[in-house]
């Protein structure tokens, strides 16, 4: 009940009135039955506006931490989060990877919609990067089609490391549903989970105009802050040997 409040009532309204959110292909999401939109993830904002463009319900999974918090504002936050269509991810596997497929297949088990971002967390520069295979796993075990989605420009509208950005109209375009029928019984066959969520990604690569990464993000944003600390150690260190200002054996320094 709440979710549909934030989306017709409280939320949803002023999100369109600011910001005018475009749609392309929306025909291609089922009117009913379960299937998973599989995006790309550009922004924290990416979750709010895609929902927004369908009138179905769609369900993410959430740290089970944004569930647990004690308190009011633990309280405040579980309302929040589960009114905007996210659900736990369950910690009764041991694993947050195994968690989040287990709550995943109650959504899809359900009838439902289930958004899932396959590049595992935001792109921190912009590109597209490669995907994991736990969506290839969830479809041919849910015997569920997939959807790919692009949402476009929420990047301006909430860049990555910061709470505000600027105004532009984001667009969420839907693709074709994908159908892996054809591999029904392979779930547990690594090459072809593979082939599968790259068939996906580049799906997704196509509708967004993206550049494509063959690295997984989590990798790409640890090699970039390796390389911007070398850059930096790089740059003082050349300082230092030219003798500029604030290094100690700086003749400026020495006159003075």
């Amino acid at each position: 009940m709440f979710y549909w409040l934030l989306k017709w009532v409280l939320l949803g309204p002023l999100l369109r009135m600011v910001f005018r959110p475009r749609v392309e292909g929306a025909e291609n999401v089922p009117e009913e039955g379960p299937a998973i939109l599989a995006s790309n993830h550009l922004s924290y904002a990416d979750w709010l506006f895609m929902p927004l463009t369908l009138t179905r319900r769609v369900t993410f999974v959430a740290k089970a931490e944004y569930f647990t918090t004690p308190g009011i504002k633990g309280w405040l936050q579980k309302r929040f989060f589960s009114g905007a269509g996210q659900v736990p991810i369950d910690r009764s596997s041991g694993s947050a990877a195994e968690g989040a497929l287990m709550s995943a297949k109650k959504v899809l088990d359900a009838g439902e919609l289930f958004g899932i971002y396959p590049e595992g967390t935001r792109s921190h520069d912009g590109r597209l990067y490669r995907g994991k295979t736990g969506v290839a796993r969830l479809a041919l075990e849910m015997k569920v089609p997939v959807i790919p989605i692009a949402v476009v420009g929420t990047d301006v509208v909430a860049p990555p490391g910061k709470k505000f950005g600027s105004f532009t109209r984001p667009l969420v375009r839907f693709g074709k549903p994908l159908d892996f029928s054809r591999y029904e019984g392979l779930e547990n066959d690594r090459y072809i989970l593979r082939s599968i969520t790259d068939e996906i990604m580049y799906e997704i690569m196509q509708l967004s105009g993206q550049e494509y990464v063959d690295m997984y993000a989590s990798k790409a944003k640890v090699l970039d802050k390796e390389t911007a600390r070398r850059a930096a150690a790089e740059a003082r260190a050349r300082t230092a040997e030219d003798g500029t200002p604030g290094d100690p054996e700086s003749p400026e320094l020495k006159a003075s």
